[in-house]
């Protein structure tokens, strides 16, 4: 009897767990079910005028139309937001580490990293096509600068929560700064460090749209540009359902990762 109990324990458990798991997948499709039978229905009422909001079986449409030429602009965009990020992990990650080393660094770089996240990208994006033409070079740049925040602070926090009595052991067994950091504050930090790198691959990839918007030669925000001047909100749609399934196949790559470098955090999913 007693042996039979953790067993019916074990199953009621994970019957409770796919059943969670299933509700957390179909409930949000059931709300984007909803949301677009009512964009549908607005769109074929007249409410809205449709050359203005264009319905969803045309977005569709449009998708598929022009498919392979957002593909190839696609490409471009993930280029720069790439090219963007690891540099932005760099940078984050460097700055992360001089800021938990050294205190006086942090109080002179922590305000200086608060006060470029209060310029918006598209006052700045401007000023970087001035200085770096319009080619790759610029929308990189602002990728970096979007991209590169939430990676800073995640990373620092996540040195900082670090035990003390932790710490104190380590060195009472005479280990180096590095190994203090390398055995004990990266693993720490490495829930912080995921957190923020999801954040940091949607970031790249609006950040790149939002660069090509102001000049550039392909890409998505060059196509968009191109079809909004053309009041094809249609394929504008379109154009936005590409980044929004770029990002979000970003941030799954991002899990997948996290996954395979932290799996003890996952051990309660199996």
């Amino acid at each position: 009897m007693s042996n039979r109990e953790p067993a019916g324990k074990k199953s009621t458990y994970r019957k409770h767990m796919n059943t969670r798991k299933a509700a957390d997948i179909l409930t949000p499709l059931a709300f984007i079910a909803a949301a677009l039978v009512i964009w549908q229905f607005v769109s074929m009422s007249g409410i809205v005028p449709n050359y203005m909001l264009p319905s969803p079986t045309q977005v569709v449409r449009a998708l598929i139309a022009d498919f392979p030429l957002l593909m190839q602009h696609s490409r471009a965009t993930l280029t720069e937001a790439g090219l963007g990020l690891v540099f932005g992990v760099a940078l984050g990650f460097t700055a992360a580490a001089l800021m938990d080393t050294f205190p006086l660094a942090r109080r002179g770089l922590y305000p200086i990293l608060v006060i470029t996240q209060t310029i918006p990208p598209v006052a700045i994006a401007p000023l970087l096509i001035l200085w770096f033409s319009y080619g790759i070079a610029p929308k990189v740049v602002l990728v970096v600068l979007v991209s590169f925040f939430p990676l800073a602070v995640g990373l620092l926090e996540g040195f900082q929560s670090v035990d003390e009595d932790m710490i104190r052991l380590m060195k009472s067994m005479k280990a180096t700064r590095w190994q203090i950091f390398r055995h004990v504050k990266m693993p720490a930090a490495m829930g912080q460090f995921f957190a923020g790198l999801k954040i940091a691959v949607s970031y790249s990839v609006v950040g790149a749209v939002i660069a090509e918007w102001l000049g550039g030669f392909e890409g998505l925000g060059v196509y968009m540009t191109r079809v909004k001047k053309a009041y094809s909100y249609d394929k504008m749609f379109a154009v936005i359902i590409m980044v929004s399934t770029l990002s979000l196949l970003l941030m799954a790559l991002v899990r997948i990762l996290q996954k395979k470098c932290m799996p003890w955090a996952y051990l309660n999913e199996k």
